[in-house]
């Protein structure tokens, strides 16, 4: 299992802290949520804060786009350090364009659903995509509770994949502690995102790797 622990859910008293920590757990990305207060009800950080990130990580940039008009910014994000970029097929008029552009821009391309978003719709891009995000939360806020239909989700995901014989990831974020990351694992996930179950146990670098043996 990768896991991607969500920097949302850090102490933003001590953001190099808490990146230098996870430099020394087993996490295999850091998983960055952009939020612009529009397509989600809340406000993160932006470009200069993963700026400032990507200056103290030694892992890749998993940076998950909640704003509307994604692609004004794919190339700054680029330059702010993203690998994978994802972007959330509600904000796309576009898609398969979007997709292209990250991808010419040298970063992986995710697409991340809604929960209310079906599947199904991604069948016509799933060859093309490097990661599928599926939300298991309502996106905008850390600690939600996990909506139990997200594991049916992952293998409807699988199935698209194997059908059409992609080699595309399936990520999940929200709601993800040891029993939900175990049934997650066991539907197809391949990596999981942990915010507040990470970032608020007593010993962060231990669950990270209880996490990783799912």
């Amino acid at each position: 299992m990768l896991i991607s622990p969500s920097l949302l859910s850090c102490d933003f008293a001590n953001v190099q802290r808490d990146v230098e920590m996870l430099n020394q757990s087993k996490a295999d990305f850091f998983h960055i949520d952009i939020m612009d207060g529009v397509f989600v009800p809340n406000i993160s950080y932006g470009l200069p804060v993963l700026k400032a990130m990507t200056k103290h990580a030694t892992k890749p940039m998993d940076v998950h786009l909640m704003i509307q008009n994604p692609d004004a910014y794919l190339s700054s994000f680029k330059d702010a350090g993203a690998h994978f970029l994802t972007v959330h097929y509600e904000a796309c008029v576009h898609l398969h364009r979007t997709i292209q552009a990250i991808q010419h821009l040298e970063m992986k391309a995710g697409v991340a659903l809604n929960p209310h978003t079906p599947v199904s719709l991604l069948e016509e891009v799933i060859d093309q995509l490097d990661l599928v995000l599926i939300m298991s939360v309502n996106p905008g806020f850390g600690g939600q509770k996990f909506i139990d239909s997200s594991c049916k989700k992952v293998e409807k995901v699988k199935e698209l994949i194997v059908k059409n014989n992609s080699k595309c990831l399936i990520e999940v974020d929200g709601g993800v502690n040891l029993e939900t990351g175990a049934a997650l694992s066991n539907a197809g996930a391949d990596i999981l995102v942990a915010g507040s179950f990470v970032f608020k146990s007593s010993n962060p670098i231990k669950t990270i790797s209880e996490l990783k043996e799912l």
